[in-house]
């Protein structure tokens, strides 16, 4: 998606182990109907003489759904913080910005935002991560005009 030169684009971490609520939800696919299916089969299977106690149903059943509610609090976390993200990135383009080892430098004309970092493109096609020691700011005298 781009808007006024900002991008968000999807980026694994160099691991490859990208943690997203999104995941985390695929990977915790079971619903409801799932859970009391498996509930209801526990309950056939159990042995009639030790049968399982019902205060142990109503655990299984409260620690499934804070999970759950777990999941969607970190998929409406995620969701907000690419928000400011983007917001964030927005203010950078027509700031100029130096690299962290000062080597790279120029004016943004965008910004691509990912999970884990963002990365701005100066006018001169040249990409600097936006990470701890580069400086940004307002756009010196003699490159305004370029």
């Amino acid at each position: 998606m781009a808007v006024d030169g900002v991008t968000s684009a999807p980026r694994t971490t160099s691991t490859g182990a990208a943690s997203t609520a999104a995941g985390a939800s695929a990977s915790a696919s079971l619903d409801y109907n799932s859970f009391l299916k498996l509930l209801i089969a526990q309950m056939k299977n159990q042995d009639p003489t030790d049968p399982m106690d019902a205060s142990e149903q109503i655990a299984q059943l409260a620690t499934f759904s804070q999970v759950e509610q777990t999941i969607q609090t970190n998929a409406n976390l995620e969701t907000l913080i690419t928000g400011n993200a983007l917001t964030n990135a927005s203010n950078y383009i027509g700031q100029t910005i130096t690299s962290a080892d000062g080597t790279k430098t120029g004016v943004i004309a965008s910004v691509r935002v990912y999970s884990d970092t963002m990365v701005a493109t100066t006018a001169a096609g040249v990409e600097i991560p936006i990470v701890v020691g580069v400086r940004v700011g307002a756009p010196t005298p003699a490159s305004t005009g370029s």
